[in-house]
């Protein structure tokens, strides 16, 4: 499942209907195994991970863009991924657990 509030018709486009498409962030996130975020709108940059905690099946986070917090998304119950530098972040963090 994918959502994005700008990319989705020119996706539906290049994929078609080799997945599902979201009618926001939240409804994406129902039963999902992670959350990929590829992506830097202004409506990811501080959801409500209360709501995303409670929805998905699994707590994992790829963050692709780096904006959340490593050390936060760890107290939050979130396994989480950045890509790139926070990415140490992280694996220090999994071995301090």
């Amino acid at each position: 499942r994918a959502y994005d509030p700008v990319a989705m018709k020119e996706a539906s486009h290049t994929l078609g209907d080799t997945i599902e498409y979201g009618k926001d962030e939240y409804e994406t996130l129902i039963d999902a195994d992670a959350l990929l975020l590829v992506t830097e709108w202004p409506e990811f940059r501080s959801p409500n991970f209360a709501v995303v905690s409670k929805l998905m099946k699994d707590k994992v986070v790829f963050d692709g863009r780096n904006i959340y917090d490593a050390a936060e998304m760890h107290e939050k119950g979130f396994t989480y991924y950045g890509i790139g530098i926070k990415q140490q972040v992280s694996q220090q963090l999994d071995a301090a657990i």
